[in-house]
């Protein structure tokens, strides 16, 4: 098993699913976890079962497309532990439909969460790494930037643009002090179907969720193998999807 002894990790969108997955796993394996999202008594619980459990974890409320938030997050992690190693950003919506219906509100909040709130994170860690020398970006990003399904288009936009963010910020961390990576998951059995407002949408998606779907966990499994690896190693994107048998 990996081992994550000392390693700090700030996780946002750690309410649920591949956040909590996330949070769980690395304390397990001996990391500190800061759980940061909107819904303060379940990011409370979570936070109160890896105690209970021998890990140590602390929380913070986020609304991650409020940069003051972010930097609370940073600064508390800090203030907690000493420094921040890892910033996950997870937190995610996927209101999604087909651009003939207009949804110009979810086109706005996927931009805002999905693509601003990674940047909020951004912009809060980076002076904190290049202050102590080293640090590293962890982005759930989607499988859905690589290959556009009809219904997703502005969705996978914000994705790619994730991803563009990482590579951009990859090349020019050429002194080795920011360390970058994406992971793409594909179908995760995870309740971001509740943010869709087409039901018919919403059923095919929570059908091919629990289809195709594999657990948060496996997601929280990358996440782990990209944070425990040397200083100088850099896993730069990690795909996660199922093996389909034929």
């Amino acid at each position: 098993m990996l081992s994550l002894n000392g390693k700090i990790v700030a996780i946002t969108g750690a309410s649920g699913g591949i956040g909590e997955a996330t949070a769980r796993l690395l304390a397990q394996r001996g990391a500190a976890v800061v759980l940061a999202a909107r819904r303060s008594e379940r990011i409370d619980a979570i936070a109160q079962d890896i105690r209970e459990e021998g890990g140590r974890a602390a929380t913070c409320v986020v609304d991650v497309t409020n940069a003051e938030d972010l930097r609370r997050l940073v600064s508390t992690t800090v203030e907690r532990y000493g420094r921040i190693d890892v910033l996950v950003n997870n937190a995610g919506i996927a209101p999604i439909s087909s651009l003939a219906d207009l949804d110009t509100e979810g086109w706005s909040a996927m931009i805002d969460v999905n693509l601003r709130g990674m940047l909020n994170g951004v912009a809060a860690a980076l002076p904190v790494f290049r202050e102590q020398g080293k640090g590293h970006l962890v982005s759930i990003v989607s499988v859905a930037g690589l290959s556009v399904s009809p219904s997703m288009a502005v969705y996978a936009a914000t994705k790619n643009a994730v991803r563009t963010v990482h590579e951009g910020l990859r090349a020019e961390s050429t002194d080795g002090v920011v360390r970058t990576t994406a992971i793409s998951p594909g179908y995760i059995r995870t309740d971001l179907a509740d943010s869709m407002a087409d039901p018919d949408l919403r059923h095919r998606t929570r059908e091919n969720m629990d289809a195709m779907g594999i657990p948060p966990a496996a997601v929280a499994r990358a996440v782990a193998f990209a944070v425990e690896q040397p200083d100088d190693v850099e896993i730069g994107e990690i795909n996660v999807r199922p093996t389909v048998q034929a």
